[in-house]
């Protein structure tokens, strides 16, 4: 058995390590993760050039960390309902489950919290809290769930991704039966956010995207877009579009997705209806962005924010996944291994690669 753990730790932007930790010891309340694969998002790219998180001490990234339990003790099973050999995901958040929002569900907004799965200092012991390493440390307190071992791990690795569709879509948005639903971005999430609104049965679903993003696009519609506008210099007027395809009408929901961009989000609040709902989740960089608070109040309508994924998506998501009801091998473009980590983030943002990238996930045993 090994008793050092190689892990890639992220020193400052853009510049990523190879280190090794010792292997943690394990007791009855936690437990040990041999990590598969870890998936990455627009986040991993704007934390590893360092948009988000400002200065920071070094620390493990990767915070959609999957794999098999290959160690743990007696009471950490009962609470989880696992054994050694399962396969699990992880919960970004590690909360605290002791805190009025832990006990009253709102585990996400726990203020006690000390860790978190891809965030965490490699300071604080035993290091291992991201899940771009061989083995990944599991908390007392982690939030995980089970998935299939027979699922391909590439395919099982986008629990995350799909998660994020089926919070922010559906659990946020209100998608339902018979709804038109908007998607500002073509990326992961946006195409998961396809999936999650055709499993619901919406009725018309559009998708938003840059020239660069055709292949993407073109994805959307195999997943059940029934429209994709190409957006940007030269492309559509999206608020126009929509009018269009829904013969003046305006969307039930729209969703945006895109990451550090403005526009969209007026874009978001003008293409629903009356009453409509808008779901923002593309992060913006702390970016101030104009907004004309008269557009939502004479409109009606109702602006969620999103964070994250809870639970209840996640189950959803494996449940989806699990089901092999939509073809999400078309939705994974590229594997790398742990030696590998930052031309994987790069190839996500396009800035290596031929730029076919969607859903990229680093493999430590690849």
């Amino acid at each position: 058995m090994a008793q050092m753990v190689r892990a890639a730790v992220q020193t400052g932007p853009g510049q990523i390590e190879m280190r090794e930790f010792a292997r943690p010891k394990t007791g009855p309340d936690d437990g040990l993760l041999r990590v598969e694969a870890n998936g990455i998002c627009g986040s991993d790219v704007e934390i590893y050039r360092g948009h988000i998180g400002g200065a920071r001490a070094p620390f493990i990234p990767g915070h959609e960390p999957m794999g098999i339990i290959e160690e743990i003790g007696e009471r950490a099973a009962e609470r989880w309902g696992v054994k050694e050999g399962d396969r699990v995901a992880l919960e970004v958040m590690v909360p605290c489950r002791a805190c009025n929002d832990c006990l009253t569900g709102r585990y996400q907004s726990c203020r006690a919290r000390k860790y978190g799965h891809g965030v965490t200092d490699i300071d604080i012991a035993p290091s291992l809290w991201g899940g771009f390493a061989e083995y990944l440390y599991l908390s007392p307190t982690a939030v995980l769930h089970k998935i299939d071992n027979t699922l391909p791990v590439e395919i099982a690795a986008m629990y995350n991704p799909l998660g994020a569709g089926v919070r922010w879509a559906v659990d946020l948005g209100g998608v339902g039966l018979g709804d038109t639903l908007v998607v500002l971005g073509a990326g992961q999430r946006g195409l998961a956010a396809v999936i999650a609104a055709k499993a619901v049965g919406a009725s018309k679903i559009i998708v938003t995207g840059l020239a660069s993003d055709k292949h993407k696009l073109a994805v959307a519609e195999e997943l059940g877009a029934d429209h994709t506008i190409v957006v940007g210099e030269g492309g559509s007027d999206v608020v126009e579009e929509v009018r269009e395809l829904t013969d003046g009408q305006m969307a039930d929901v729209a969703v945006d997705l895109t990451p550090m961009a403005a526009e969209p989000i007026t874009d978001a609040l003008k293409s629903v209806r009356h009453s409509g709902t808008v779901v923002l989740a593309g992060l913006k960089g702390h970016k101030e962005i104009p907004l004309v608070t008269d557009l939502l109040i004479n409109r009606g309508l109702t602006v969620k924010g999103a964070f994250g994924v809870d639970a209840t998506a996640n189950r959803k998501a494996i449940q989806l996944i699990e089901s092999g009801r939509f073809p999400l091998e078309k939705l994974h473009t590229h594997t790398f291994g742990l030696d590998e980590v930052g031309l994987a983030i790069d190839t996500l943002a396009g800035t290596a690669g031929d730029g076919s990238a969607i859903h990229v996930s680093v493999h430590p045993s690849a």
